[in-house]
């Protein structure tokens, strides 16, 4: 799968989307959501503030949970990672590096 990540905004953070379509839908609280994840309710809110990223071990437990796949959620914490990378100072550092292979 190509992921296309829009390079005029930043992308929806997975956190977003778990609070707006998944938390708030089905209103629970982000400690009944940690219960169901079997992880602490500190992990959940740092998701949802953008303060921590979903790791493969969480998305297939959002995934379990939602019954979605656990690639929706890596996918969605890929986007913002790659948007976040390509807007630093490192993506000006990598651009003045050699390439190594041309097309």
């Amino acid at each position: 799968m190509n992921l296309t990540v829009p390079m005029n905004r930043r992308p929806i953070a997975p956190g977003q989307v778990l609070r707006e379509d998944f938390i708030e839908t089905l209103e629970l609280t982000q400690s009944q959501l940690a219960d169901a994840l079997g992880v602490h309710r500190t992990t959940v809110n740092e998701i949802i503030t953008g303060r921590r990223a979903v790791t493969p071990d969480m998305a297939v437990r959002l995934g379990h949970a939602f019954n979605t796949s656990a690639e929706y959620w890596l996918n969605l914490q890929k986007a913002v990672d790659l948007y976040d990378v390509t807007h630093s100072p490192l993506a000006d550092e990598v651009q003045r590096l050699p390439k190594l292979v041309s097309r």
